[in-house]
């Protein structure tokens, strides 16, 4: 395994990780709804203002991360999801809710950049591959997470929701505990140096002012869109225009986790190297253009029709997921620069935040569209696809960015 012992303790974390975060995500509006009695209209203004004030994160993150211990950061960062979990434990005030929401949501996406930075820096030249185990793991966390939440539900009682909330703050604490015996990463943008050496030239380079990368970031959050099809579109798709039995909606869920698992790691050998990420941008529009053509198909038949089409439509999209976490990985570090890797994956972040928020009116507006609107949800995510084809072919002609050793000179 790529990274020796630190990597390996690494897939441990996401792991916990993901089985916490699946506890909470799976019945958070839930205990909103039923634990500190919020309306419907509280709760979607509750996860909206949070998921903004979150998209914050990913950059204050990359940028704090450039220029202290990253591991340091990372510590830092899960205590603070931690206090933040059980501090919804405390209190059925709604602003105080707000609050620690917003809180929460904002140390989530500045530790989920900050998580991938370490895992390329000390996975190094098989990063794509470090990354499809990560990857793989994390979902099987996520399933076990709702699994567990599902049995715990059964007790319908307040106080099984909130020991759901509390078993979130322990993964935290876990994680930082776990993070605490990992090895601080080579970082380009930090080195030691004695007081005889000339002070470095202050770094200027920045994602802000890279418009090419910003342009990378746009494309970016239409291709996370992918998203929002399992969390929203394919449910009330299948509840409002199809004859496909409403229970298939969860089994597709499961195929999605189920392909993840099992085809992660093997699809990412065809993007082991910045070319061969860029080139699997053309299979990925494929995938998305036949995932929007299914789901459009899937209205004009019977429950047998629908469920097949449905199915292949799942399939297609998963295939996209998988296709897409391979590219944007190796895609997002390649056109990073060395010393401001941080900064650049934080800005990157920008794209998975801002989805969140665009994602549900994306697809809410192609199921009111009707067929016609999810062949042209598919087709634009597929055009996206060869648009960022063309627009990182230029910047990746250079070497590869791969982290390098950093020499770390004498007192």
């Amino acid at each position: 395994m790529p990274g020796g012992s630190d990597g390996r303790r690494m897939l441990w974390i996401a792991l916990v990780d993901r089985i916490g975060s699946g506890l909470w995500a799976t019945v958070s509006v839930l205990y909103f709804t039923y634990v500190t009695g919020l309306s419907v209209a509280q709760i979607g203004t509750l996860a909206a203002v949070s998921g903004a004030i979150g998209i914050a994160g990913a950059p204050l993150g990359g940028r704090i991360a450039d220029r202290l211990p990253l591991t340091h950061v990372l510590i830092a960062l899960q205590l603070l999801r931690a206090l933040a979990s059980l501090a919804l434990l405390t209190t059925d005030n709604y602003t105080l809710l707000l609050a620690v929401s917003a809180v929460g949501s904002l140390g989530d996406r500045a530790a989920n950049v900050l998580t991938k930075l370490y895992a390329a820096r000390v996975s190094g030249q098989d990063r794509v591959r470090y990354q499809a185990v990560n990857r793989t793991l994390a979902n099987a966390g996520w399933a076990l997470g709702g699994l567990a939440a599902a049995a715990a539900l059964a007790l319908g009682t307040r106080t099984a929701y909130q020991w759901l909330l509390v078993g979130d703050a322990v993964s935290f604490i876990a994680v930082a505990l776990l993070t605490s015996r990992c090895g601080e990463p080579p970082s380009p943008s930090r080195t030691v140096a004695s007081s005889k050496d000339t002070a470095p030239a202050p770094q200027t380079t920045g994602p802000w002012r890279d418009r090419t990368y910003l342009a990378y970031v746009a494309t970016e959050t239409v291709l996370f869109l992918d998203d929002a099809v399992f969390k929203v579109g394919l449910p009330l798709w299948i509840a409002h225009s199809t004859n496909a039995p409403h229970g298939l909606a969860p089994l597709l869920m499961v195929l999605n986790n189920v392909m993840v698992v099992a085809l992660q790691v093997p699809l990412a050998r065809f993007g082991a190297t910045t070319a061969a990420a860029r080139a699997l941008l053309l299979p990925l529009s494929a995938a998305f253009a036949l995932g929007g053509v299914t789901m459009a198909l899937s209205a004009m038949g019977g429950p047998l029709s629908a469920t097949l089409f449905l199915t292949a439509s799942a399939a297609a999209f998963t295939a996209a997921e998988m296709l897409h976490a391979t590219v944007s990985w190796e895609l997002s570090l390649a056109l990073a620069p060395d010393a401001a890797q941080g900064a650049y994956l934080g800005a990157h972040g920008l794209a998975q935040s801002a989805q969140r928020s665009i994602g549900p009116l994306a697809v809410t507006a192609a199921i009111a569209t009707g067929p016609v609107g999810w062949t042209v949800f598919g087709a634009t995510i597929a055009l996206t696809c060869i648009i960022q084809h063309r627009l990182v072919r230029d910047p990746l002609v250079r070497p590869s960015l791969s982290v390098a050793p950093v020499t770390v000179s004498e007192h």
